[in-house]
């Protein structure tokens, strides 16, 4: 099994959605976070003040497949995050070891 954990831009996040249920991919956790990368926040003006943003708003998907499914996962996130500019995000793909439903009991890919 494997964890998917994307990083997007808010905006892309209904996008990522439609990719992820046309691969019959239904459950997901999404957090809102900050961060920057290469892009190193921006500047914002407010009040005739300009502000320096250091952390962007994101939006942290997390997703556990099965390992067959990860790269395909992987490249629908991708193709529907993507807006070829800087700070679209970063796709991490992790070993999962175990999962346990905690209602049932059930553990491995039962679980997902």
């Amino acid at each position: 099994m494997k964890l998917v954990v994307a990083i997007i831009k808010p905006s892309r996040l209904e996008e990522v959605r439609q990719a992820l249920n046309a691969l019959d991919v239904h459950g997901m956790t999404v957090t809102e976070v900050k961060g920057y990368g290469r892009q190193k926040g921006h500047s914002e003006i407010y009040r005739g003040t300009e502000y320096a943003v250091h952390f962007l708003p994101k939006l942290k998907i997390e997703i556990a497949v099965e390992a067959s499914q990860a790269d395909a996962l992987s490249s629908a996130i991708r193709e529907a995050a993507q807006t070829g500019r800087i700070g679209d995000g970063k796709i991490f793909v992790m070993d999962l070891e175990q999962v346990t439903r905690i209602r049932t009991a059930e553990t491995g890919a039962a679980a997902l």
